[in-house]
C-alpha cells in the first residue's frame, strides 16, 4: 500500500511539473491585457507602445528573471489618430472596416471627383490624358492594388507631386480591410488610401477629412530580460514584437492579439519557466519594439547587443502563433540549419505538430536582423489557421484570439533546449 502511494504521489508530482511547464493561463493573462483597449494598438502615438513595454518588464519582475533591461531607441514614424472621416456619394464609411489609410500617406481635406482606372483595356497614355480633363481635375485615381503594383511606373508618378493633377489614390483590397506601418518612416506627396471594392464601386465623389502626425525621433525601447544559467560563455535568445500597429483615426485601433501578443505572452511564459528552472546556459528574453516599423528595434539591438552575437547558440523568434493550424511554419538561417534538423527529429517523435513547413529566409520579422549577421536561429509562424485572415485588420482582437499552438510551441522549444 505503503509503494503504490508513493507511486501515485510522484505521478502526481510529474503532472504537476507538466501543467506547470507551458503556463496557459499566465499565456492568456498577458495576450488579454496588452491587446485591450488601454494599450490602443500598441502604436508609437499615445504611448501604446512604451505603455506595454512598462506592463511586460513588470511581467518579468514578476517571474522571477535575474535582470530586466529597458534599451532605447527612436524612430521617425508616420501615425493617424487625428480625425479619419470619409464619405462616399454621401455615404458615411467606417475606418478600419470600409478604408484605411497606407503607412505613407499624407492627410486629405476636401471633396474630389473618383477615376476609375479601366483595367481591362489598361493605356496609361489615356489614363493620364483623361486626368487632363475638366470632370477629373483633383481626382482621386482607384485600382486594385495589385493592378497597380503590377503597373509600378505609371502608378508611381501619380503619387508624385508636379507629375499629374490627381489629389492622389485609392488602391482597392478586399475585405477585411488591412493596415501597415512598415514604410511609415516617410510621408509622400499625395494620399494614399486602402478601399474595399464594395465601398468604391461606382462611387462618383467622395469627402475627406484625414489627419495625419509624423513623429520625429519618437523615443522606444526593447524591453530585456535575462535569466542566468549554470554557463556564462554562451546563450539561447527568444524574440518577440510587442509593438502593433496603434491608431486609424481616434477611436478604431488595431488590437493584435495575435500579431504579437501571442508571441509576447509565450516568451514571458519562457522566462518564467527558466526562472524556476535554471538553465544549462544563460537565457535572454528580448520584446522588440519597431517590429512594425520596419524591424527598427531588432535592427537596433543587433547592432548594439548586450551579448556578443557570436555567443548565441540558437535564437527563436515567436511571431503570430496565436493559431490553430496543425502544420507550423518556419524560417531558418543558414548557420540554424543545423538545429532545424533537432526540431525536425523531436517533432517526429513526440508529434507537436503535424508537419513542420519550412519557408524561404525572408526580412518579415525580427529574426531577420540575425540572420544576416549569421547567427543560428528559426522563425515559428503559425499561419494559415483560423485566426490569419484577421492578420492586421481591427479584427485581429480578444474576440478572435486562438490559444492551439500556444503548448506545441512552448514545447518543442523547451524540448529543443535540452537537447541541442
Amino acid at each position: 500500500m505503503r509503494q503504490k502511494k508513493q507511486i501515485l504521489f510522484l505521478l502526481v508530482a510529474l503532472l504537476a511539473i507538466q501543467v506547470h511547464a507551458q503556463d496557459l493561463a499566465l499565456y492568456k493573462k498577458v495576450v488579454k491585457e496588452i491587446s485591450s483597449a488601454k494599450y490602443q494598438g500598441r502604436g508609437y502615438a499615445k504611448d501604446g507602445a512604451n505603455k506595454a513595454g512598462k506592463f511586460l518588464q513588470k511581467e518579468y519582475k514578476k517571474a522571477g528573471v535575474n535582470e530586466v533591461i529597458l534599451q532605447p531607441f527612436t524612430i521617425d514614424i508616420n501615425t493617424f489618430c487625428g480625425k479619419m472621416e470619409m464619405w462616399a456619394d454621401g455615404e458615411k464609411l467606417t475606418p478600419g472596416v470600409d478604408f484605411s489609410m497606407r503607412e505613407y500617406s499624407a492627410g486629405v481635406q476636401g471633396t474630389f471627383p473618383v477615376y476609375h482606372v479601366d483595367t481591362l483595356h489598361f493605356d496609361a497614355d489615356k489614363m493620364f490624358a483623361d486626368l487632363q480633363k475638366p470632370e477629373y481635375t483633383n481626382a482621386l485615381v482607384c485600382c486594385d492594388f495589385w493592378f497597380a503594383y503590377n503597373h509600378r511606373e505609371p502608378f508611381s508618378r501619380l503619387q508624385k507631386a508636379g507629375e499629374c493633377n490627381n489629389a492622389g489614390l485609392f488602391q482597392i483590397w478586399t475585405s477585411p480591410i488591412k493596415f501597415y506601418k512598415a514604410y511609415g518612416e516617410k510621408v509622400v506627396d499625395k494620399p494614399i488610401i486602402w478601399v474595399t471594392p464594395e465601398a468604391i464601386k461606382g462611387v462618383k465623389s467622395v469627402r475627406l477629412n484625414v489627419e495625419n502626425k509624423f513623429l520625429k525621433d519618437y523615443e522606444l525601447f526593447n524591453v530585456i530580460a535575462k535569466v542566468e544559467g549554470a554557463r556564462h560563455d554562451s546563450c539561447y535568445v527568444f524574440t518577440a514584437h510587442y509593438d502593433h500597429l496603434g491608431n486609424l483615426g481616434k477611436k478604431v485601433f488595431y488590437a493584435g492579439a495575435n500579431d504579437n501578443a501571442s508571441g509576447t505572452a509565450a516568451i514571458v511564459t519562457l522566462a518564467s519557466y527558466y526562472a524556476k528552472h535554471r538553465p544549462m546556459y544563460d537565457m535572454y528574453f528580448l520584446a522588440f519594439s519597431g517590429e512594425d516599423a520596419n524591424l527598427r528595434g531588432s535592427e537596433f539591438f543587433a547592432n548594439n547587443p548586450i551579448v556578443p552575437l557570436e555567443q548565441i547558440r540558437y535564437l527563436f523568434n515567436i511571431d503570430m502563433i496565436g493559431d490553430n493550424n496543425p502544420v507550423q511554419y518556419c524560417e531558418v538561417s543558414d548557420e540554424g540549419m543545423r538545429g532545424y534538423s533537432v526540431f525536425e527529429q523531436i517533432n517526429d517523435e513526440k508529434h507537436y505538430f503535424k508537419a513542420l513547413d519550412k519557408g524561404e529566409l525572408a526580412a518579415n520579422s525580427d529574426h531577420y536582423p540575425f540572420a544576416k549577421r549569421h547567427v543560428p536561429c528559426i522563425f515559428l509562424e503559425n499561419k494559415e489557421g483560423d485566426a490569419f485572415p484577421y492578420y492586421h485588420t481591427i479584427y485581429d482582437n480578444w474576440k478572435h484570439a486562438v490559444f492551439d499552438s500556444y503548448e506545441p510551441v512552448f514545447k518543442i522549444v523547451r524540448d529543443f533546449i535540452e537537447k541541442y
